[in-house]
C-alpha cells in the first residue's frame, strides 16, 4: 500500500540504479564516453538529492525546515477519512452498525505512522488484505523471512500501543 512518496522514492531508486549500471559500462579513456559519464554522475547526484528530500521531508543540506522524518508518508496518514467505515459495506444486522470513532482513527494513525514503510506495507497486506507471507514476499520482491520480520515488528508496535491505551 505505498503512497505517492513511497512510489516516487522507488522510481528514483530504480532510475539511479540504471544510471549507475550504464556508467559502469562506459570507458573513461574515450572522450565522448567520458563526457557521458560526467553527465550520468551529475544525474545520479540529483537523484540522491531528490530521494533524500522525499525520505526526510526536508531539503538536503539545510537544517531549518521540517524536522520530521518521512513527513510525506505521515501526511498521507493524517487524513484518516480515507479509511471507510465498514458500516457502509455491511447489511443492517440487528440494527447495530460498527463505526470507527474519531479517537480510534487517531490511535490507528499513530500506530501506522510509527511503522517503517516496509512494516506498514507488509502489515497492511497481511491484516487488511489477508495475504499470506509468501504472497506478500512475491508482491514486494523480498524474502518470506523479511516479510515475517516486518510483520512481527509491526505487531509488537501494535501490542505496545494497545497496552498504553488500554
Amino acid at each position: 500500500m505505498p503512497n505517492w512518496a513511497d512510489k516516487l522514492i522507488q522510481e528514483y531508486s530504480d532510475g539511479k540504479r540504471q544510471l549507475l549500471k550504464a556508467s559502469k559500462n562506459l570507458d573513461k579513456k574515450n572522450p565522448v564516453e567520458s563526457e557521458y559519464k560526467t553527465m550520468i554522475n551529475s544525474m545520479t547526484e540529483d537523484m540522491d538529492f531528490v530521494i533524500e528530500w522525499l525520505e526526510t521531508g526536508r531539503q538536503p543540506g539545510t537544517y531549518r525546515g521540517v524536522d520530521k522524518r518521512s513527513v510525506y508518508q505521515i501526511r498521507s496518514l493524517e487524513n484518516m477519512d480515507l479509511i471507510p467505515d465498514i458500516a457502509d459495506q455491511l447489511d443492517d444486522v440487528n440494527e447495530r452498525k460498527p463505526l470507527m470513532t474519531r479517537e480510534e482513527k487517531i490511535i490507528l494513525q499513530d500506530i501506522l505512522s510509527s511503522f517503517s514503510r516496509r512494516e506498514r506495507q507488509c502489515y497492511l497486506l497481511n491484516v487488511a488484505q489477508g495475504m499470506s507471507w509468501a504472497a506478500i514476499a512475491d508482491e514486494l520482491g523480498i524474502s518470506k523471512s523479511s516479510v515475517q520480520t516486518h510483520i512481527k515488528r509491526a505487531r509488537t508496535k501494535v501490542a505496545k500501543r494497545i497496552n498504553e491505551v488500554g
